[in-house]
């Protein structure tokens, strides 16, 4: 697992407004169907959490009809209790015949890290590998999420990527480049005070796609091209009925569409939705119903495979 030593200090703010995309809504969440028309047979969504004692834990919500949930595998001494603030997408990588490495970025005691272990097939930390929470820089206390995309094509000859956003508490969201041993700055953009949950649902070589729901009601994508201090833009998918999630984590489905689970925190619920391709307000999207699970624990995050391929934005 690489190793960031250089501190991530602001970045230069571009200026992007949701305000347009906000529709007050009095319903806590979209209605049960909005189409029937989706494709997810054979989509799941591996969901992995870290629980209150700092166990690091995963399972499979199955977008069957109706919804199942495999068996939880939990690794338990993975943090200490209660130490993960803010935690990303997590990578997992097949070692041997049976193990797993996992690694992502996350927030303890108000500072960044770059946190890894591998696991045995009993889903145990494996003591013959390290298990590492590598400290990258402070002054992370008053972010409400971060976020890692990496895109690591299985064609070796296209080039490799690896972001880190972030979005502070006054709204305006950052983002860096992994370049060596250090991260660089390419910009960010404020005006998103008003997003709840977002969730990376696209990858490109010259942007990413994510989709998030305001406190307004709207669900939107939020594209913002890779280039250097390039500004993001905005599309209403939906006006109204999505502010109910706290959170979005969000996982392919078919070629060109998207597995969606909105977590409610104040009802501790999950509900999963099949998304096609986003195309504004014509994207279909297809209630699948109420996730047959607790959300209980502090910290949910998607634990995505090396070769992460996202195609619905």
């Amino acid at each position: 697992m690489f190793r960031k030593t250089v501190g991530l200090a602001s970045a230069g703010v571009l200026a992007m407004g949701l305000g347009a995309a906000m529709v007050p809504s009095a319903q806590a969440r979209p209605a049960a169907a909005e189409s029937t028309t989706a494709t997810t047979a054979a989509c799941a969504l591996r969901l992995g959490s870290v629980t209150s004692t700092g166990a690091f834990t995963s399972r499979m919500i199955n977008a069957t009809a109706p919804i199942t949930i495999g068996g939880v595998r939990g690794t338990a001494g993975v943090f200490s209790a209660n130490q993960v603030q803010k935690i990303s997408t997590f990578t997992g990588t097949p070692v041997g015949t049976s193990g797993e490495a996992r690694s992502g970025l996350t927030v303890m005691s108000g500072a960044l890290y770059s946190s890894s272990f591998v696991v045995d097939g009993q889903s145990q930390l494996d003591p013959h590998y390290p298990h590492n929470n590598l400290r990258i820089g402070g002054g992370w206390s008053n972010y409400r999420w971060i976020e890692q995309s990496v895109l690591q094509p299985a064609n070796a000859g296209q080039p490799a990527r690896t972001l880190l956003y972030g979005q502070r508490t006054d709204g305006i969201t950052l983002r860096w480049i992994s370049e060596g041993a250090g991260w660089r700055s390419t910009g960010g953009a404020g005006g998103l005070s008003t997003v709840k949950g977002i969730a990376l649902i696209g990858r490109s070589a010259t942007s990413e796609t994510f989709l998030a729901n305001t406190r307004g009601g709207s669900l939107v994508t939020v594209t913002w091209p890779t280039k250097y201090n390039a500004g993001p833009t905005s599309r209403v998918v939906r006006s109204s009925t999505w502010q109910g999630f706290e959170q979005l984590i969000a996982t392919k489905c078919g070629a060109t569409g998207t597995l969606l689970l909105g977590i409610d925190r104040d009802t501790k619920s999950g509900y999963l939705y099949a998304v096609g391709h986003a195309n504004g307000t014509g994207t279909v999207i297809k209630s699948l119903g109420k996730v047959p699970l607790t959300f209980s624990d502090p910290q949910y995050f998607r634990i995505a495979p090396k070769y992460d391929v996202l195609n619905g934005g």
